[in-house]
């Protein structure tokens, strides 16, 4: 076996301890493909009030402008799907990404963890990881290193496994053996255009972001548009509609990740105990959640506007 692939094989194998559902390399270049996809969705401004996506338009794109002399983009996925979801059916509902344990402290420690095994067995290795947390294009680096194809909700899907996972990348300074991509699933499905709350999937592979649920839900700062009233389906933090239609996701297994399981009181919590949540429960469910990114004034915001 040759360095590259015994360096491969050692950090696929690393990455397999470390909890990934499974990890994929691609070689670290110009993304091509992406460049005139990524500058239409800005034209149209479908990143709505999410000024930070305009920035970095080349970093975006090009990996060897985030880490300097970078030869792969190592991308691992990690399952997020729960065991149970929360009980009452009426009450206002949460992403199931965000149930248990923030996810970027979660990933970036495996990531840390997986860089140093690299750094002790290989040598001399540069490397960032990265969680959601800089700009890099995480889908399309997933799918060009064959983990799954983008779907026409706009993300990554893997035969046998669904989408709920979350995608991180390890970007290093050393040459690998890399992965190629695997094609397209989605058929002729419209399952997620047609279940789309807020029709936000505009056409294919197409999302715009302005109309997502998960958007005004999480990053929008302001007020929710009046004229989306009675379309949120009881959504008051993201929103799973178009994975939860997706037929691949009838093959979504629970994760073993203990730190994503949810605070015990989240999943008992009735409509009357959100509509009346005080900052304390808030403090004391959400303690460590990526929830906390609305604060307890945009949950509470959001919980109305479901009301209203």
């Amino acid at each position: 076996m040759n360095s590259k692939a015994k360096h491969t094989n050692l950090i696929k194998t690393e990455a397999k301890r470390l909890g990934f559902l499974s990890c994929g390399i691609s070689k670290a270049q110009f993304l091509e493909e992406e460049a005139p996809r990524l500058e239409s969705w800005l034209n149209k401004n479908m990143h709505g009030e999410m000024r930070y996506m305009e920035n970095h338009f080349d970093k975006r794109l090009d990996p060897t402008k985030l880490v300097e002399g970078s030869k792969s983009v190592v991308s691992l996925l990690l399952n997020y799907y729960p065991s149970e979801i929360q009980q009452d059916k009426t009450a206002p509902k949460i992403s199931k990404y965000a149930y248990g344990r923030d996810y970027h402290f979660v990933i970036k420690d495996k990531l840390k963890s997986l860089l140093n095994v690299i750094q002790e067995e290989i040598g001399e290795v540069n490397g960032r990881a990265f969680v959601d947390s800089a700009p890099v294009l995480d889908k399309a680096w997933a799918a060009k290193s064959g983990l799954g194809w983008i779907g026409k909700h706009s993300n990554l899907i893997t035969q046998q496994v669904g989408s709920f996972y979350f995608i991180a990348e390890l970007i290093i300074d050393l040459e690998l053996d890399y992965d190629t991509p695997v094609t397209d699933h989605c058929g002729t499905c419209t399952a997620c255009i047609d279940a789309c709350p807020t029709q936000a999937i505009t056409e294919p592979y197409v999302v715009d972001g302005s109309k997502c649920i998960s958007y005004f839900t999480i990053e929008l700062k302001e007020n929710i548009p009046t004229e989306f009233k009675g379309q949120f389906d009881d959504w008051m933090f993201g929103c799973d509609v178009c994975q939860d239609v997706c037929p691949w996701n009838r093959f979504s297994k629970p994760h073993n990740e203990p730190l994503f399981n949810p605070h015990p009181e989240l999943l008992f919590m009735t409509k009357k105990d959100w509509e009346e949540i005080t900052e304390d429960t808030f403090k004391k469910v959400f303690q460590k959640s990526a929830v906390k990114r609305t604060k307890f004034a945009g949950l509470q915001r959001n919980i109305k506007f479901l009301k209203d």
